[in-house]
């Protein structure tokens, strides 16, 4: 090993105890402030807020992606459409329309109607 070799891992170790060191240090200085201040760290928790249309969009995003990939192999098979662009705009549109469908849904259904 050559001196340049043996530098470069000196500074990577040297940065990594850096980072380390700091990520400490600021973690203590947050937790003495709250001390002083007398707040717990319950106080930040928030709850989650559950999403309950993740299937939906999931969902829809998939069906949208599986759609166009058909579209993709008609235009490919039975037209002059080159293959990886009808794949890659047939997959995207209609992913995207299957996403656009799902927040729709989703609107609705929030706003009562």
């Amino acid at each position: 090993m050559g001196a340049q070799d043996i530098l470069i891992v000196l500074i990577i170790f040297a940065s990594l105890f850096g980072i380390i060191y700091v990520y400490i240090t600021a973690r203590n200085r947050e937790r003495m402030a709250m001390i002083e201040k007398e707040v717990t760290p319950k106080d930040f928790l928030q709850r989650a807020k559950s999403n309950t249309y993740a299937i939906l969009n999931w969902g829809m995003l998939l069906g949208g992606l599986g759609f166009g990939l058909f579209i993709a192999n008609l235009l490919e098979t039975y037209t002059a459409v080159e293959e990886v662009p009808a794949y890659f705009a047939g997959s995207l549109f209609f992913g995207g329309i299957g996403l656009l469908i799902a927040f729709l849904i989703q609107k609705k259904s929030e706003s009562g109607q």
